[in-house]
């Protein structure tokens, strides 16, 4: 009925008479229709039957070629006289179980977390290697450092063209000439750059009677020290974007390390200056500010609400990665 209306109306007038939207008449004549099944795969009478792909896979698994690439396993078979399959129908069945990651046993490669004490100054130092910009864009200019860890002074430093271990090799020895060190009294850490661990710099080590240690690879934070005088130095006011030759370069490091060693009080050894802790006036320069504090309580005790204050004491110890059980001890005590 509804349709030879339609004929002889049209579909809008006749939606107009019934009060029903255009799109409802347009929607009822869609014939829903169930999707289908896709059409089952018939299989080859070549592949292999169920039991023995398991087979196969068992073999795979087993104890014997488990760690061999299937390649390795076919060619295995071959020189045994045993045949399942192809290398290739071994490869597909792996890949449907999500087996087809490195099958053999490899090495693992743990490297040590180090875990450095320093308790005096001398005893354990740390070195790196920045680059900073020279005139020209790719152009650089190298920033060798070397820090000793308990009093945080730079103890040795160079600005070169280039990062060489030969140039590593002449500063460390220098350094520890100055330094008046003995066979088997300093260690030395380094990252793993390519001047850290040349054979030249190791057997020079060697011969000093200097140990060394490196950081693990992709570990920012085994070298901090190191990484926080760069940073002190990169973020100075009057650190340039650009040096323009290496002259320029090396009269702003030696103005910056004579600040730093001689002026720069730091918060790691109670506000001291580095050359202070590593001459050993670090005492006398604490002392004299506790009789100036007990003089400011003397003058006005009701400031100090709890009582005569007290200066904060050099560490006794710094530390490169803390041993997890100290760290828990110290904090029990604390």
């Amino acid at each position: 009925m509804i349709e030879q209306h339609q004929a002889s109306l049209g579909v809008r007038p006749l939606c107009e008479c019934l009060g029903e939207a255009r799109s409802s008449y347009y929607r009822s004549l869609k014939v829903t229709v169930a999707p289908q099944a896709p059409p089952k795969m018939r299989q080859s009478a070549r592949a292999l039957t169920e039991p023995e792909r398991q087979q196969v896979l068992e073999v795979l698994n087993s104890e014997r070629f488990r760690d061999m690439a299937p390649g390795e396993v076919h060619a295995t078979l071959l020189d045994e006289s045993v045949y399942f399959c192809s290398e290739r129908t071994m490869y597909r069945l792996l890949s449907r179980q999500g087996q087809t990651t490195e099958r053999r046993q490899g090495m693992a490669h743990h490297y040590p977390r180090p875990e450095l004490l320093a308790s005096r100054p001398n005893e354990l130092w740390s070195w790196d290697i920045t680059k900073l910009l020279g005139p020209m864009k790719w152009t650089y200019f190298y920033l060798y450092k070397i820090m000793d860890i308990f009093s945080r002074f730079v103890v040795g430093w160079m600005v070169a063209h280039r990062e060489l271990a030969a140039l590593a090799e002449d500063l460390i020895a220098e350094a520890c000439l100055k330094q008046g060190i003995e066979p088997g009294q300093l260690t030395i850490h380094a990252d793993r750059g390519s001047a850290m661990r040349s054979q030249t710099v190791g057997q020079l080590l060697c011969d000093l009677g200097v140990t060394k240690t490196h950081s693990r690879p992709h570990v920012s934070n085994d070298n901090p020290f190191s990484e926080a005088a760069f940073k002190t130095l990169k973020y100075r006011h009057d650190f340039p974007d650009r040096f323009g030759s290496i002259e320029d370069a090396r009269m702003f490091c030696r103005r910056f390390f004579d600040w730093y060693n001689h002026q720069h009080r730091h918060s790691g050894i109670a506000m001291l200056t580095p050359a202070s802790v590593h001459t050993g006036s670090s005492e006398s320069v604490l002392q004299s500010r506790s009789v100036t504090l007990i003089t400011g309580y003397l003058n006005h005790p009701e400031r100090f609400v709890r009582g005569i204050p007290k200066v904060k004491p050099l560490p006794r110890e710094v530390w490169i990665n803390k041993p997890i059980e100290k760290q828990i001890d110290m904090e029990k005590t604390s």
